[in-house]
């Protein structure tokens, strides 16, 4: 089996270590793996420079959590990290305190620039850094090229959008998204093979307007996800009505999009009616929402989908493949 998942950050990875758990039982490989392949794509639209070094929040969440090294309060960032560097860089009045790098993890940024700055690119640095955290996985950026999402807010500022979801916590109201770059880009090496070689693609709940639909607007990948044979599946990032991890309320009220399930499902689309799912698992919260996304012809579940732990995860994984044997 072949599966892609097109996965933002804190979300997607602890959906995708889920998936790996399900696999890993339904598909061992007797070494402690799984015989199927897993491929995601990750949004690289949060990236930025800083302190001269280039951040990838997204991949590096993927990376830790599925090598085993993410703090799990956090979500992010190294387990067992102190930040010596980033209190003295504040004692000579640098760095940004709302965005600390913790020790650890700018080993990693570090890493990764010199890597960069040597002429190598994004995917290949990705595949060079995964070599020691052994993910699990086949881990794709969306793009070799820089993408760089920022937000326009309402009383006229422009800001990267890490300053607006972590200094502002998404507070300032955003008129609209402004991916750099992104126009320019192409799909990343391998991102385009995944889609139309996968036998399942998975949308776990990841932001639909920042993580998932800056992946869906490098060119290509949008009519690759819609002319793929293999089925799509989306699980809701919302959950009665707020979102499962943080404030993707803020960036569905930019775009007009409700925050509720049926809306997100709305956003993205059927694919016999031009958008990129074919399938829709939504929590129990959201089981009003069935009946009607039913009658509009889409393949739809409630199900208890709030990732508590890895095994509640797995469960959640099995609901949204399952769905794909309920596809005309």
């Amino acid at each position: 089996m072949r599966i892609t998942v097109l996965s933002g950050g804190v979300g997607g990875a602890r959906f995708t270590r889920g998936l790996l758990a399900l696999l890993r039982e339904r598909l061992p490989d007797g070494a402690g793996g799984t015989t199927a392949q897993v491929t995601v794509v990750a949004n690289t639209g949060d990236d930025l420079w800083l302190h001269g070094v280039r951040v990838c929040p997204d991949l590096d969440t993927l990376m830790y959590t599925l090598g085993g090294a993410v703090h799990e309060q956090q979500g992010w960032g190294r387990r067992d990290e102190s930040r010596r560097v980033s209190d003295d860089l504040a004692a000579y009045g640098l760095g940004w305190e709302w965005f600390t790098l913790g020790d650890l993890d700018l080993a990693t940024h570090l890493a990764r620039t010199e890597l960069l700055l040597s002429g190598v690119p994004l995917s290949a640095v990705t595949a060079r850094l995964a070599e020691r955290w052994q993910p699990g996985v086949t881990l794709l950026p969306m793009s070799d090229d820089e993408v760089e999402t920022h937000v326009e807010t309402v009383d006229g500022r422009m800001m990267h959008f890490e300053e607006w979801w972590v200094l502002h916590r998404a507070g300032v109201p955003a008129r609209r998204f402004v991916q750099v770059g992104l126009d320019g880009s192409t799909a990343g090496p391998g991102v385009l093979d995944a889609l139309a070689g996968a036998d399942v693609v998975v949308v776990p709940p990841s932001n639909p307007v920042v993580s998932v639909g800056t992946i869906l607007a490098v060119p290509g990948v949008r009519d690759a996800l819609r002319a793929t044979a293999a089925p799509v599946v989306g699980v809701s990032p919302v959950i009665g009505g707020a979102p499962v991890r943080g404030m993707a309320d803020a960036c569905l009220a930019a775009i007009d999009v409700a925050t509720a399930a049926h809306a997100v499902a709305r956003h993205y689309g059927r694919r016999a009616d031009g958008g990129v799912l074919d399938a829709w698992l939504v929590d129990d919260a959201d089981a009003d929402a069935v009946a009607p996304l039913r009658a509009e012809g889409w393949t739809v579940e409630a199900a208890p989908t709030l990732m508590t732990d890895v095994p509640a995860t797995a469960a959640i994984a099995a609901r949204a493949l399952a769905l794909v044997d309920r596809l005309p």
